[in-house]
């Protein structure tokens, strides 16, 4: 029996709707036929959120997401996932708010990453996940070193997130910077790259890049499945 999946979606829309639909190609793929999978999905408004991002307002945008999760679990859903990198700096809180398991995506993508075999890799995210210490320490706690871009690369990466990705827009000059910006990494010593904010998805690939590409949305999603399904 598939358990009940909870998005807690809206940062971006765009990214949600890469969720939902990974979500139900992966279960497909599992149980072949008309499956597909159990779940809820909550849309938050982002612009609330950003305007939390700008304002340094975590506490407050942590309280917003535990509302959500907690809405999905009275709803049904047996564990949560927060469809967005940066917003995991919150993730204690929503975790404690809840009696369900919460689905956290840089242990997923770290044991993906350990797995593999590799221990120094690079990260493309947004500003704040590039440079606050909640994304490096979770990951140097499964023993990965993490690598990212000089300045003014990391405001190149953070403003195509915000300014094109997250608003329906896929642009080849940006996908050629976040090439270049990938291969700047390997030179440093970059084993492997995290597309370590979910809209990066949209925009590059493993066929961009010279080194192995590690994409957190779908490795989350992909954790989610096997936990549902198991």
């Amino acid at each position: 029996m598939t358990r009940t999946i909870g998005l807690i979606g809206g940062m971006s829309w765009e990214s949600s709707a890469e969720y939902y639909r990974l979500l139900n190609e992966e279960v497909r793929r599992r149980l072949g036929g008309h499956h597909c999978a159990p779940s809820l999905l909550l849309t938050v408004d982002f612009a609330e959120i950003e305007a939390m991002q700008r304002a340094g307002d975590w506490a407050g945008a942590g309280r917003r997401l535990a509302r959500a999760a907690r809405t999905l679990e009275t709803g049904g859903a047996q564990m949560v996932l927060l469809c967005t990198n940066t917003m995991h700096k919150v993730a204690d809180v929503i975790e404690a708010d809840i009696g369900v398991p919460f689905v956290h995506i840089v242990d997923a993508t770290a044991a993906r990453i350990v797995e593999a075999g590799h221990r120094t890799v690079g990260l493309l995210a947004t500003r704040f996940t590039m440079e606050m210490d909640f994304y490096r320490s979770r990951m140097r706690q499964h023993g990965v070193r993490l690598v990212v871009p000089e300045e003014p690369d990391r405001a190149l990466v953070h403003d195509v997130i915000y300014q094109e990705l997250t608003q329906s827009r896929i642009e080849d000059s940006s996908r050629r910077q976040y090439q270049r910006i990938i291969a700047d990494l390997a030179e440093r010593g970059a084993e492997a790259v995290i597309l370590g904010c979910t809209e990066i998805t949209l925009l590059i690939g493993a066929d961009d890049s010279p080194i192995p590409v590690f994409d957190s949305t779908r490795i989350h999603v992909e954790h989610a499945v096997d936990l549902a399904l198991g």
